[in-house]
């Protein structure tokens, strides 16, 4: 099965691929995992219509095994086509096999370890043009439900990924951007991504004093004087 949802939606997600549920009703996270995305999605304050939600495999993998290279293969250039037609501003990769290739495809360096792979969960990447938040799978929950807290959090972000910093029309780092005195990853990092975890917005809402020059890590640039 193809994906579902909003065409001009601002975030993409990518699951491995359709369980017997989906695949026989044609509809994306309708079984177990499903109703902890939902759960997950509720507390993070996203609607999941406001979402284009698709699949690295297009079809069931027999009795939910991992899938082969040739799969991958085969399928990804039809999620590739999706990409290219629906140009999200972030795509969100849930899991290690949609995490790998998504992060292969734009020569982001994924992990080499299978279990590495936990520590780019939750991460806003940028690379080649791309960016990309990895998550966890929803149903990773099912078998370590301990994992629960953490993982909302991590899913908690997708709200602030989901529009960009109020102040961002009006930052000096724009205006620096656009001068071609900046690169453009500080925009789509910060301004355009995890603004809530920019140095400069801290200080902002707080009314602390900040120099223009200022990165939005916190480091000063002084070239930008």
């Amino acid at each position: 099965m193809y994906g579902e949802g909003e065409l001009n939606a601002r975030l993409m997600l990518v699951a491995l691929s359709p369980g017997q549920n989906e695949d026989r009703e044609g509809k994306m996270f309708i079984g177990p995992s499903g109703k902890i995305l939902d759960e997950l999605l509720q507390s993070a304050g996203i609607e999941r219509n406001s979402l284009y939600m698709t699949n690295l495999i297009k079809c069931v993998l027999p009795k939910n095994r991992k899938p082969k290279q040739d799969e991958i293969e085969a399928c990804s250039p039809v999620l590739d086509e999706e990409i290219n037609m629906l140009l999200p501003d972030i795509i969100v990769p849930l899991g290690y096999y949609a995490t790998r290739y998504i992060l292969t495809k734009y020569a982001a360096d994924p992990p080499l370890a299978h279990t590495d792979f936990q520590a780019v969960y939750g991460k806003l990447i940028y690379s080649n043009d791309q960016k990309t938040f990895p998550l966890p799978h929803p149903a990773s929950l099912i078998y370590n439900p301990s994992y629960k807290q953490e993982t909302m959090k991590k899913y908690h972000k997708l709200e602030i990924l989901s529009r960009d910093c109020k102040w961002a029309t009006m930052c000096p780092m724009k205006w620096y951007f656009e001068k071609g005195r900046l690169q453009r990853k500080w925009i789509e990092l910060y301004c355009k991504g995890d603004w809530e975890s920019c140095i400069r917005y801290q200080k902002e809402a707080s009314g602390t004093y900040h120099q223009d020059w200022m990165l939005p890590d916190g480091s000063l640039d002084e070239s930008l004087i």
